[in-house]
C-alpha cells in the first residue's frame, strides 16, 4: 500500500494526529509503519545507535533531535544496522547524512534535512521519553504510519484492511 496515510485519514480522522509537513523521505522504502520507540537527544546519536544495534521487531524509531540541522543523527551504517535488526524505519526531527546510500536501502527514513557532519558521541539522550514536535505528541507504544503523503500517529494500532 503506497498511499496509506490518506486512507487512514479517511477511516480514522477522529482518532489520529497528523504531523506537520516538514519531513523529507530519504530511505528506499517510502511506506512504513509500526509501534513507536522514542529517543530524545540533541546532536548526539548515542541512543539512536543503541537502538539500531538492538532487535527492532517491526517497530519504528522516532527521534526528537530538537530540530537541529547542524549534526546528522543517522548515517548509512546505523540505517543499515537498524534495517538488519528488524526495525521498519526511523523518523528524525533533525538531520541525516549518507543520503545516496540510505536511499538504496529497503528501509524507511524521514528527517528534516541532510547535513554531512556526524554527531558527537557522549552517551547523552533518553530512550522512551515522551516527545512533542511537528504538531504531534507521541510516546513509546504509540503507532506511527508514514508514506510520501505524510506522517500519522495513533495511540492504538489501526486496522489496514479497508
Amino acid at each position: 500500500m503506497t498511499d496509506l496515510t490518506p486512507d487512514l485519514c479517511d477511516h480514522y480522522a477522529d482518532s489520529i494526529t497528523i504531523a506537520d509537513s516538514i519531513f523529507q523521505d530519504f530511505g528506499g522504502n517510502h511506506c512504513f509503519y509500526g509501534e513507536v520507540v522514542t529517543v530524545s537527544c540533541f546532536e548526539d546519536n548515542s541512543k539512536v545507535r543503541e537502538l539500531a544495534f538492538s532487535q527492532g521487531h517491526g517497530k519504528v524509531i522516532v527521534v526528537d533531535g530538537k530540530a537541529s540541522c547542524r549534526r546528522a543523527l543517522l548515517g548509512d551504517m546505523l540505517a543499515e544496522n537498524a534495517m538488519k535488526n528488524g526495525w521498519k524505519g526511523i523518523v528524525i526531527n533533525g538531520a541525516v547524512r549518507d543520503v545516496c546510500t540510505i536511499s538504496k536501502l529497503n528501509f524507511g527514513v524521514k528527517a528534516l534535512c541532510a547535513f554531512p557532519l556526524p554527531t558527537e558521541k557522549k552517551g547523552l539522550g533518553e530512550i522512551g521519553a515522551p516527545l512533542e514536535f511537528a504538531g504531534i505528541q507521541l510516546m513509546s507504544g504509540d503507532y506511527i504510519y508514514c508514506d510520501r503523503n505524510g506522517i500519522v500517529v495513533s495511540k492504538t494500532e489501526l486496522k489496514l484492511d479497508f
